[in-house]
């Protein structure tokens, strides 16, 4: 297997559009190449909606975007069948994209954000009982504010339990601040994709033939093994009221490849497992009360986790 030139290619013209998030930018293309879907967690401001439409860009696919409010409706996103002179017509929703940016998912009611359900695990949507394909590479990005937040509604585990990722947006370091400053002195805008410092799009069937790649990438027993090791931990874990599931195995599983292929393996090493365990489980864990009033994280709890399991040799 050769090394993916033309994801990294791609890769480093996201991170001269994004400044200062390379961590996050990789786990993007990791959720894309895995056939995932991510949700990304920060406080508004840090280039999470720049960092997906500038993907979509890179990409060369459909972008459809919606900002997710407290009074959107189910068919606002997957389309309704509207009464004409000819009968029913079905109008589509803006989820039948390439790749969908769910923006501010948190935002919305409930109701509105189980209309997603379907379309992440099945690729299709259900209107008056008809089922409608999505297009094949079809990937779901959901930006997020943090949980306590004013106005949000915390995410139904069902739902959370469908992101491949997790992915924390931090702020980005001080030169990368001061650069950004720079940048738009000469010019470039985050709402006019022509200013984006990026060359020629992919083509779909480069992305396509990336994922059939990815699903070439061999994983030894033993790795496999540490993978499942990982999984049930989380679930007698005394800091977790709630551990991950069968799913969240499959999920590493998957990342952990799309890693070592991203760095030119046919193969995956238990790292690439460690390194994904956070963006993969952090979201797929529940801490119980005391965990949370001590002030620890997910990620606290699974670091402490890790050290009490070896890694295959």
């Amino acid at each position: 297997m050769t090394p993916p030139e033309a994801a990294l290619r791609l890769l480093g013209d996201l991170e001269q559009v994004v400044l200062g998030q390379e961590a996050v930018l990789r786990q993007l293309m990791i959720t894309l190449l895995a056939r995932g879907h991510a949700l990304l967690e920060g406080v508004p401001g840090t280039a999470k909606t720049l960092a997906v439409r500038a993907l979509a860009r890179g990409l060369g696919l459909d972008f459809g975007r919606v900002q997710f409010t407290p009074d959107l409706m189910p068919t606002d996103l997957i389309g309704v069948n509207i009464l004409g002179d000819a009968g029913f017509t079905y109008r589509p929703g803006p989820v039948f994209a390439d790749l969908l940016l769910a923006d501010e998912v948190n935002r919305a009611p409930p109701k509105t954000q189980a209309a997603l359900l379907e379309a992440m695990e099945e690729r299709q949507v259900t209107v008056d009982g008809e089922t409608r394909p999505l297009p094949a590479p079809f990937t779901v990005f959901a930006t997020q504010n943090p949980v306590e937040y004013e106005g949000t509604y915390p995410l139904p585990e069902a739902q959370v339990d469908r992101f491949l990722m997790k992915i924390v947006v931090d702020y980005p370091p001080a030169e990368a601040e001061r650069a950004i400053l720079d940048r738009h002195e000469t010019g470039f805008r985050a709402d006019d994709e022509l200013t984006y410092p990026m060359g020629d799009p992919m083509t779909r069937q480069e992305l396509l033939e990336m994922r059939a790649d990815v699903n070439r990438v061999h994983m030894d027993e033993r790795v496999r093994r540490y993978v499942t090791d990982i999984v049930r931990a989380t679930r007698n874990d005394a800091a977790f009221v709630l551990g991950a599931s069968p799913r969240a195995g499959v999920a590493l599983f998957q990342a952990s490849r799309a890693e070592a292929y991203l760095l030119g393996r046919d193969f995956v090493t238990p790292d690439d497992v460690k390194a994904l365990s956070f963006p993969v489980l952090r979201h797929r864990v529940v801490l119980t009360a005391e965990a949370e009033v001590e002030g620890r994280s997910s990620d606290d709890e699974l670091t402490s986790l890790l050290e009490t399991l070896e890694a295959p040799r």
